[in-house]
This record gives structure tokens, C-alpha cells and sequence, in this order.
């Protein structure tokens, strides 16, 4: 394993140990004692089943939750980066030790998507419900989209997945946009946007091979979930 994946893995645990002591923390000052239910195992199951799919989990979960009418929406955000963030750590050790890809290509995309994730926590805790509702509905159509164009084969035919995509590395400004993306992701996660869709789009329009895009997209959200649920651990915006 090279010296980036180690960096990478030894990221995760830190975070991972942060956001353990967060919860306990933000579970005494905030008073959480309620237990998940049959029903929200059975909805962290299946949607993280999807999750190693490359589907993703925050858009089934959001539509499960508006469906059965609970977490109040102002909690959705937080809770769907708390909720998975275990799933998270799992499939991140899973694919950065499967799966090859250019380690500084990889190294700078899940420092940038932490950058946004950090930043954008702490912009999501503070929003009024309301404004949560219009983001949490504009990534439900966002995310309903991808999946659409996706399993329709709309964007291989727009050539978003062209047949010469082979690359596991990006150079130059192919690289820049790649970090530039990646940072996006990572504040839109703090509003239920999931990555997996648009990132992987986003790589194979850069030219590279589908499969690079897992462990880039597993160690961002490996590490971004935490890193954004220490906002929401603070806020005691989630359930």
C-alpha cells in the first residue's frame, strides 16, 4: 500500500475517533437518548446497500424519511451524515485498498471535499427550516435526475461515459477542476446532495475509468461525514 492510501486510512480513523467523542459529547449535552427503531435499521440496510452500488444512500434515505413524515426536515442533513457515516468508514477501507488509483489525484480530492464539508456544516446548522426544505427538495430533483439519466443510459449517450475513459490520473487543468468539483461536493453534502452520481460523471468527463471514481468517492465521504458531523454534533441538529 503506498504511502497516500496509509495517509488516507490513518485520516479516517482520526476523524472516525472524533466523531465517536463528538456523539457521546453531543449526546449528554444535548440529551439524545431515543433508539433507532426496526424501521430506521431497515432503511440504513437497504440504502447502504446501494451506497456500495455506487447509487448512493443520502437520496433513499431523504425519500424515505419524507415518506414516513420523520426527522423533522431541519434534522435530515445531519442525520443522514451521522446515520451513515459508519457505512461510510467501511466501504472507505474496502475500495482504497481494492481499488488502484493515482494517489495525489486521490489525496487532494478528499482534502477538498473535508474543506467543503467543514464549511458548509456550519453554514447548513444555521439555516432556518424553511430554507432547508428548498434545499433538501432541489437535491431530491438533482439526485432523482442522475439516477434517471443514469439508469436510462441518457448520459452515455450524451457521452459522459465515453468508451476511451481509461485513465486512473489526471494532470493539469483536468486535475484542478477535479479538486475544484470535489470541494463542491463536499459543502453540498452538508444539504443532502450525495457525491456519487455527479463525481462520477465529473471523473469520466475528465477521461477516467469509471471504477477510479470509488475510492475517490468513498474516501471523500469516509472523511467528509464526520468532518461534517462535528457541525451538526455542535448545532444538535440532527436525530
Amino acid at each position: 500500500m503506498n504511502t497516500t492510501k496509509t495517509a488516507v486510512l490513518t485520516v479516517l480513523v482520526l476523524v472516525n475517533i472524533a466523531f465517536v467523542l463528538g456523539w457521546i459529547r453531543a449526546a449528554r449535552r444535548h440529551g439524545l437518548r431515543e433508539r433507532p427503531t426496526l424501521g430506521d435499521v431497515a432503511i440504513g440496510v437497504v440504502t447502504d446497500f446501494l451506497d456500495t452500488l455506487g447509487i448512493g444512500s443520502f437520496a433513499p434515505t431523504t425519500a424515505l424519511f419524507k415518506f414516513r413524515g420523520r426527522p423533522a426536515d431541519e434534522l435530515i442533513p445531519g442525520t443522514l451524515n451521522v446515520g451513515h457515516n459508519a457505512s461510510a468508514f467501511l466501504e472507505t477501507t474496502l475500495f482504497v485498498t481494492s481499488v488502484a488509483v493515482e494517489p495525489l489525484l486521490l489525496g487532494s480530492m478528499v482534502a477538498s471535499a473535508a474543506a467543503g464539508a467543514w464549511l458548509g456544516a456550519g453554514v447548513v446548522s444555521g439555516l432556518p427550516r424553511r430554507a432547508i426544505q428548498r434545499f433538501m427538495g432541489v437535491a431530491l430533483l438533482i439526485a432523482a435526475l442522475f439516477f434517471v439519466m443514469k439508469n436510462l443510459g441518457v448520459m452515455e449517450h450524451l457521452g459522459a461515459f465515453p468508451g476511451g475513459a481509461e485513465a486512473f490520473a489526471l494532470e493539469g487543468w483536468r486535475f484542478a477542476v477535479a479538486v475544484g468539483v470535489s470541494f463542491l461536493l463536499g459543502a453540498l453534502m452538508c444539504i443532502g446532495i450525495g457525491n456519487y452520481a455527479p463525481l462520477m460523471i465529473i471523473l469520466a468527463l475528465l477521461g477516467m475509468h469509471p471504477l477510479a471514481a470509488f475510492p475517490i468517492m468513498m474516501a471523500s465521504d469516509g472523511i467528509l461525514q464526520p468532518v461534517a458531523s462535528l457541525g451538526f454534533f455542535r448545532s444538535g441538529r440532527f436525530a
